[in-house]
């Protein structure tokens, strides 16, 4: 299966090295012309959990170049949210007939794609495999995370099996006949997990420890998971029962709650968020497709999502150097919930 990786980030780039070097029949996409240039100058290398892994041979082009190039039967769109909803229709043209163009990014963007490009075209997956991009070329992955794939109408399918076939080769791949459930599985930790960890810059471990920090984590969590059910999903089930114990429409504290927290905390709890790192590096941010998401389809369902959305609020002040990332942004949030409304960019 002719193969393109387009984003070769942090997750696209560890993808990408364990490919070329299982003899997996890739092609990588840059940005830029540069960027493929030092790419292919430095190569690649990745280290950590599953081993270390070296490319120094390899196909890299910036993505116009591959215009006039031979279609492939897959692309792999390792983007970041909002660049994959811009460049997907330019993709969609490097496809063979019957091609499969794979989004693993986070919140909704696999189904905005399916929606303008169609269902025969566009495979939905998500990761939840922890890598950094320590500089271009380096990369390390942080756990034994895997891709996971699956048709956006649900249900098992060929296609969903043969990409899963290739893609093993390199990485743990597996199939899903509940992709919705499994995106919003993920969507429900990134929400409360990656996006808090993100504007308090600190791990969850760290900030959980607060007062603040679990009631944040805490009606966060309630409100993505009220809005997820509404919308007619059942959650999947990944690190955790995404339903906590004793759930009635709002956690139920306790021993069994607090046990469910530290399984969590186990998987995740001292990983740094890559949305910090976005911050750091004066990086647009995902926000718009994680709480602000679920801010967004709350509002359309009418669900309450007031902490949602003033998570939303920080983040995109932050973004903006209005702000700085900092515990004290949790008593922020608890105080802004008051009396923000449902409108993520007011906070």
């Amino acid at each position: 299966m002719r193969t393109l990786i387009v984003g070769i980030g942090a997750l696209g780039g560890t993808i990408a090295t364990r490919a070329v070097g299982a003899g997996v029949p890739v092609w990588l996409a840059t940005r830029t012309a540069e960027s493929a240039r030092l790419l292919q100058s430095s190569g690649l290398r990745v280290s950590g959990i599953g081993g270390a892994a070296v490319a120094s041979r390899f196909h890299v082009a910036a993505l116009e170049e591959y215009r006039e190039a031979e279609k492939f039967d897959l692309i792999v769109l390792a983007t970041k949210a909002h660049d994959a909803l811009e460049i997907a229709p330019f993709l969609s043209t490097l496809l063979t007939p019957g091609g499969t163009l794979l989004s693993i990014q986070n919140g909704g963007v696999s189904q905005i794609l399916s929606d303008r490009l169609g269902s025969g075209v566009v495979l939905g997956g998500l990761s939840n495999l922890g890598a950094t991009m320590v500089e271009a070329g380096i990369y390390e992955q942080r756990n034994a995370g895997h891709l996971l794939i699956g048709e956006l109408a649900g249900g098992l399918s060929e296609r969903a099996a043969n990409v899963a076939r290739t893609l093993s080769r390199a990485i743990e791949t597996r199939v899903t006949a509940n992709l919705r459930g499994a995106v919003w599985a993920k969507l429900l930790l990134n929400c409360s997990v990656t996006t808090l960890g993100a504007i308090a810059a600190r791990t969850m471990r760290q900030y959980i420890a607060s007062s603040a920090g679990k009631e944040v984590f805490r009606r966060t969590y309630d409100e993505a998971l009220s809005v997820a059910l509404a919308s007619g999903t059942r959650p999947e089930r990944m690190i955790v029962d995404p339903i906590p114990p004793g759930w009635q429409g709002t956690s139920v504290p306790g021993e069994d709650y607090d046990a469910w927290i530290d399984q969590i905390a186990a998987a995740y709890g001292d990983v740094k968020p890559s949305m910090l790192q976005d911050f750091e590096r004066r990086r647009r941010t995902e926000i718009d497709f994680i709480n602000g998401y679920v801010a967004q389809l709350g509002r359309q369902i009418g669900v309450p999502t007031v902490m949602n959305a003033a998570v939303t609020g920080i983040a995109h002040r932050i973004e903006k150097g209005q702000i700085q990332p900092d515990p004290a942004r949790l008593d922020d949030l608890l105080r802004g919930a008051e009396h923000q409304g449902d409108h993520p960019d007011t906070c």
